[in-house]
């Protein structure tokens, strides 16, 4: 695309900013407006379903459209990515129960997986990889938008307007972004030899959907040693045998196996995967402790929680200019990191006595540090490989963050579990043990109040409240302060294991090696060219 102006390259990537915040947007819309959808569709026991299935069918079309669009260029899966989820956004307001809109956020999700990794190959398409950091740092600040503003305003829809304009209401931009993506995105023609590796997409989705599962059930649905759980962990080990013998033969396999040998992508996927869980799975964690510990409302925690997106916010951008004007990405990687890890570790300090300014602070850290951090390992994917495995690469890191976050939220909800048990076993026994006999009527209500999902629920716990005789208020206060030290003491586990994680991304980042980002000037230097893609790649 070297023929196109600097003009119309920005004119492009506002279109392609366009769809993708119109599919993150999306995404994070539901959160807040959920509960209220399914008290009217009812199928509450399907709840995380919602969620899963999107994971699962964007996780499938986010890797596999990687090797496609090499062949075949970005723009026919960016227009056709943007119309299907247009068309699952649309329907998913049009469902009368769980079952259909389980079944038409899988539509979205499909979209979504197309969307999201076509837009960050096209930056690589579009600049060389000297400008590419403040691009990428443009679109992660996209994300981090989509957060702050989609909870606020799907939580206004659904208690002022009819629940379905929640997925309607951005349908306009999807037209837009669409119209801007056919009308001024290039086209390519397909690469003469290159054909679908079929029977290696197969196996490839055969080794992702049971991993994925597994992980998104263990600890939840089944147990972790339960039948279900290790049969789809066999299932996605056998698959995966299967298709890096599938791979090996293919002609244009959709993930060439040759780029594991170059260090760079490797380390770097395995990092993004670190970054996955660490971030995933610690830092969704925190409204259990605002609302569940601290006491405060949804509407509360989110305003708080806020905070660590605008951080993230503020240090994509401010990251990813640094990154285009100094050539140089490794150290900023390393401090992004490291600050990440220092906020999760401060989170393991926190307790019912915290207060709202220390936790600001905190989620301001990991903020920043996850925005500085994030953005810089697509790049180093992308400079590290040839041009022609650019969508490939660039899905990699997409598919290995999402496979990140998959397990770190079932690990660490493992965690939450675990430590929960055996702490409100600690303090009944404790209770027990007290010289003043335990009314069995009280007992059994702290029994019934072990699940921390009550703490969340405040309206109930009201009301729970209200129904008690006065003489049981005092023992009942009791029981909650204990259920919270309980909850206090779980969620340092997780952020511990989080903090754990992230740090071993740190130390990873030390071994990975820079290789001086080429700019535009560099690009019309053949030898210059040649010699930085020679150190990059590993050819077979």
């Amino acid at each position: 695309m070297e023929h196109l102006s600097h003009k119309e390259k920005i004119t492009i990537m506002v279109a392609i900013i366009s769809a993708m915040f119109f599919a993150a947007v999306n995404q994070t819309i539901v959160g807040n407006a959920l509960p209220k959808i399914i008290a009217e569709l009812g199928g509450l026991d399907y709840y995380s379903w919602v969620f899963t299935i999107y994971m699962l069918t964007s996780a499938i079309t986010t890797i596999l459209v990687g090797k496609l669009s090499d062949i075949y260029g970005r723009k026919p899966f960016m227009i056709v990515g943007i119309i299907i989820f247009m068309i699952g956004a649309f329907l998913c307001g049009t469902s009368s129960d769980i079952f259909q809109l389980i079944t038409y956020r899988g539509v979205q999700g499909l979209g979504a997986g197309l969307i999201m990794s076509t837009a960050f190959t096209a930056v690589g398409d579009l600049f060389a990889p000297r400008e590419r950091g403040k691009w990428t740092g443009a679109m992660s600040a996209v994300f981090g938008l989509s957060s702050v503003f989609g909870p606020a305003l799907g939580g206004y829809i659904v208690d002022n307007l009819q629940w379905k304009w929640v997925f309607w209401v951005f349908l306009p931009l999807g037209l837009v972004a669409l119209v801007l993506i056919w009308k001024l995105f290039p086209s390519v023609e397909k690469k003469a030899g290159e054909s679908v590796d079929y029977l290696g997409s197969f196996f490839l989705t055969a080794t992702i959907v049971p991993l994925l599962l597994g992980f998104s059930w263990a600890g939840s649905k089944y147990d972790w040693n339960s039948v279900q759980i290790s049969g789809l962990f066999a299932a996605a080990i056998l698959s995966l045998f299967i298709f890096i013998a599938v791979e090996r033969k293919a002609q244009s396999p959709i993930i060439p196996l040759h780029l594991f040998r170059n260090s760079i992508f490797t380390i770097s996927n395995i990092i993004g995967f670190a970054i996955g869980v660490g971030m995933f799975g610690g830092a969704m964690y925190i409204p259990y402790f605002v609302q569940g510990v601290l006491g405060f409302s949804a509407t509360h925690s989110s305003f708080i929680t806020m905070t660590m997106t605008l951080g993230l916010v503020f240090s994509s951008a401010i990251g990813g200019q640094i990154i285009s004007r100094t050539g140089k990405y490794k150290i900023q990687a390393i401090i992004g990191l490291a600050v990440t890890t220092v906020g999760l570790f401060l989170f393991t300090t926190m307790n019912a006595e915290t207060s709202q300014g220390a936790l600001i602070l905190y989620l301001i850290l990991v903020g920043l540090g996850l925005g500085i951090g994030m953005t810089v390992f697509t790049l180093t994917i992308q400079n590290a490989v040839a041009q022609s495995y650019l969508g490939v690469a660039t899905a990699s890191t997409q598919l290995f963050r999402s496979m990140g976050g998959t397990v770190g939220v079932a690990l660490m909800g493992t965690i939450l579990n675990q430590r929960m048990n055996d702490r409100i076993a600690e303090l009944s026994t404790e209770m027990q043990s007290q010289q003043a006999p335990i009314d069995p009527q009280a007992a059994e209500q702290l029994s019934a109040l072990q699940n921390p999902q009550l703490l969340l629920d405040h309206s109930q716990l009201d009301a729970i409240k209200e129904n008690l005789p006065a003489d049981i208020l005092p023992l009942f206060e009791a029981m909650i302060s204990a259920l919270q030290d309980a909850l206090s003491f779980a969620l340092s586990g997780v952020f511990w294991a989080a903090a754990s994680i992230m740090l071993v991304a740190v130390v990873l980042t030390f071994f990975v090696k820079e290789i001086p980002l080429r700019s535009a000037m560099d690009a019309k230097k053949p030898e210059q060219h040649q010699t930085h893609k020679n150190k990059a790649v590993n050819q077979e």
